[in-house]
C-alpha cells in the first residue's frame, strides 16, 4: 500500500500448489469434516485448520527443510526464488467435544470458530482454539518414544540350563500377583526351568532403554471458560505475547495466557434494556505492534479503534492488571448515500471480519457486498472499496429467504500489504490489488485449475492512498450472476475461510472439507 506515484507490477498469475482432503466425484461430505478455520503462524512455516467436528489439524512447511535453513537464511545465500511454499501433514488432535449447558438447556457445538498461533518456546508450538463458549490453549511438541531394546535374561546361556518358553516369565495371568510378583505354582515352575550354575553368574544383563523414534503430543495447558454469555466470534493475540482478547456479540474480554480463572471486560455494548440494542460486536483484533490498541467491528458497518490506557493504580499481585480503561480513539464508518436505505441495508452492512495490515496502518474489513480498506489516520471513509457481490444486489430477497445473506466471509491481506483477498460463492475467491495505480481484480476457483472460471471484470484505476479520499475507489464490480462459462453461481458452495502466507504470495483456502493452496 504505497502512496505517491508508485505503480506496482501487473496482476499475479496464480497456480495450483497442493490440496489436502480432495473429494472424489460424487463423494458426500460429512458435516463434521467441513473446515471452519484457517491460520498461518507468524513465520509461515506452520498452518492450522479447524473443522466442525472440533478437530485441529497442523501442517508444516517442507520446502525450506529440504534445502536447509529458514527463509532468511536462504535469502542470504541467494537461493533461487522460484520455490513456492509446500506443506505436509504434521499431526491432528481433538480440541473440543460437544457439550450441553444444563442451566440454559443449550447444546454447545464442537465446531472450531477461530484458531490463533502463539509464540513458540523450546521447540514447542502453542496455539489457541475456540468454539462458541470455551477457549483452549494447546502445546504441541515432539516426545521421544522410549523402548526396551534388551531384556534381563541372556537366552543363549539360559538355553543350556533350562528352556524359557516365552518372553514373559509368567505363562498364566492367574499365577501373577497384582504387584508383579509370582504365586507359589509360578515360582516352582520358574525354579525348575531356570537352574543357576553353582559358581554363580559372572555378569547381570540389565534392560536398555532406547528412544530412537519421536511422536507428536498435543496437550491442553489451559481452558478459559464461563466468561461469555453469547457465542465467541473472535480471539486475537496481543503483541506482548502474554495476553489475548475474546469477543462475543456484546462483550470483549482480556485474558492472560497463564491465568484461566479470571478475565477482565474491556468493551461492553450491552444496554440496560435489551430492547434498546441497536448493534452487536462482529469481530475484534489486536493491533500487530501496539499492545494497548485494538479494533472491533459492528453489525452497523463501523470499525472502532480502542485504546487500553493503564491507570496509576495496579494490582501488583496479579499478572493481569485490573486497571484497563477503554477509550475510543477513532470510529470508521462510511456515510450512507441519501435515498439508498432499504430493508437489507443494515444486514449487508454488517462486517463479518477485520484484519490489520502487517504494519498496523491499515484495517481491512469485509461486509456482505464489499471489501473496504481503512487508514487508521483517516476516519472520513475507506480509502478503497472493492466490489465482491454487487451482482447479487437484485437477488437480496432470495438470499434473505434462504439465509445466505447472513453468511460470514473472511478476508486477508498479503504480507507486503499490496493485495487483499476474500471468498465468494461457487467456491470462488477474489484477489484485488490495493497499491497505488493497481487495477488488479482477479477471480479464482478453489480447484486444481484455479483460472478455469476466470472472470475478467472491468476495474477503474486505483487512486493513491496519499491523495484526497473524498470519493471512494470502487473496483471489480460484476454485472451478472453467471461466470465466464455461462454457469450460474452456486450459493450452496461457499468459500468462507482463507489465509495469506505472511511472507510470500501463497493463499490457503477451504472448500468444504478440502484445503487448497495456491502460489504466484
Amino acid at each position: 500500500m504505497k502512496g505517491g506515484g508508485e505503480v506496482t507490477a501487473g496482476p499475479l498469475e496464480w497456480k495450483f500448489s497442493q490440496v489436502f482432503g480432495e473429494r472424489t466425484a460424487g463423494e458426500e461430505v460429512q458435516e463434521v469434516d467441513i473446515i471452519s478455520a484457517i491460520e498461518f503462524d507468524r513465520t509461515g512455516d506452520h498452518l492450522a485448520t479447524g473443522d466442525r467436528g472440533g478437530r485441529v489439524v497442523l501442517f508444516e512447511r517442507t520446502d525450506t527443510k529440504e534445502h536447509g535453513g529458514s527463509q532468511r537464511e536462504l535469502e542470504r545465500v541467494d537461493y533461487p526464488v522460484g520455490r513456492h511454499p509446500e506443506f505436509r501433514y504434521k499431526t491432528e488432535f481433538q480440541s473440543h467435544e460437544p457439550e450441553f449447558d444444563y442451566l440454559k438447556s443449550l447444546e454447545i457445538e464442537e465446531k472450531i470458530n477461530k484458531i490463533r498461533w502463539c509464540q513458540t518456546a523450546n521447540g514447542a508450538l502453542f496455539l489457541l482454539s475456540t468454539n462458541d463458549k470455551t477457549i483452549k490453549y494447546w502445546k504441541v511438541q515432539e516426545k521421544k518414544v522410549k523402548k526396551i531394546s534388551e531384556m534381563n535374561i541372556d537366552y543363549s546361556k539360559a538355553a543350556g540350563n533350562g528352556s524359557v518358553a516365552n518372553s514373559s516369565l509368567c505363562s498364566s495371568p492367574k499365577q501373577c500377583l497384582a504387584n508383579g510378583g509370582y504365586g507359589d505354582k509360578a515360582y516352582s515352575s520358574l525354579s525348575n526351568d531356570l537352574s543357576f550354575p553353582p559358581e554363580g553368574i559372572s555378569s547381570l544383563r540389565l534392560p536398555v532403554v532406547t528412544s530412537n523414534e519421536t511422536s507428536l503430543l498435543a496437550r491442553c495447558r489451559r481452558v478459559y471458560a464461563h466468561a461469555h454469555d453469547y457465542h465467541i466470534n473472535s480471539i486475537s493475540n496481543n503483541s506482548d505475547g502474554e495476553t489475548f482478547i475474546s469477543a462475543d456479540d456484546l462483550r470483549i474480554n482480556l485474558w492472560n495466557l497463564e491465568i484461566s480463572n479470571q478475565s477482565f471486560n474491556i468493551v461492553d455494548v450491552k444496554p440496560t434494556n435489551m430492547e434498546d440494542l441497536t448493534e452487536v460486536i462482529t469481530s475484534a483484533e489486536f493491533h500487530p505492534t501496539h499492545c494497548n490498541t485494538l479494533a472491533y467491528s459492528s453489525s452497523k458497518g463501523s470499525v472502532r479503534l480502542i485504546d487500553l490506557r493503564q491507570s496509576a493504580l495496579c494490582d501488583s499481585h496479579s499478572k493481569l492488571c485490573r486497571c484497563y480503561q477503554r477509550g475510543t480513539l477513532e470510529m470508521f464508518e462510511e456515510q450512507e448515500a441519501p435515498g439508498s436505505r432499504s430493508f437489507f441495508t443494515e444486514i449487508i452492512a454488517s462486517i463479518s471480519d477485520i484484519k490489520f495490515a502487517k504494519d498496523g496502518r491499515y484495517i481491512l474489513s469485509r461486509d456482505y457486498m464489499t471489501l473496504k480498506l481503512w487508514d487508521i489516520n483517516m476516519d472520513s471513509g475507506p480509502v478503497s472499496t472493492f466490489q465482491v457481490h454487487e451482482y447479487l444486489r437484485p437477488k437480496l430477497c432470495d438470499l434473505y429467504e434462504n439465509d445466505s445473506i447472513f453468511d460470514k466471509f473472511e478476508c486477508c491481506l498479503s504480507g507486503d500489504g499490496t493485495r487483499v483477498a476474500t471468498g465468494s460463492y461457487s467456491n470462488l475467491f477474489r484477489v484485488f490489488g490495493c497499491a497505488a495505480g493497481s487495477t488488479e481484480a482477479t477471480t479464482l476457483e478453489a480447484s486444481k485449475n484455479p483460472m478455469r472460471r476466470q472472470v475478467q471484470t472491468p476495474s477503474r484505476p486505483s487512486r493513491s492512498l496519499s491523495s484526497s479520499i473524498t470519493r471512494v475507489v470502487r473496483r471489480g464490480a460484476d454485472s451478472s450472476g453467471v461466470d465466464a462459462n455461462g454457469n450460474s453461481f452456486d450459493f450452496t458452495t461457499k468459500l468462507l475461510h482463507l489465509a495469506w502466507h505472511p511472507t510470500e504470495n501463497s493463499i490457503a483456502c477451504a472448500a468444504a472439507n478440502s484445503l487448497y493452496m495456491y502460489y504466484a
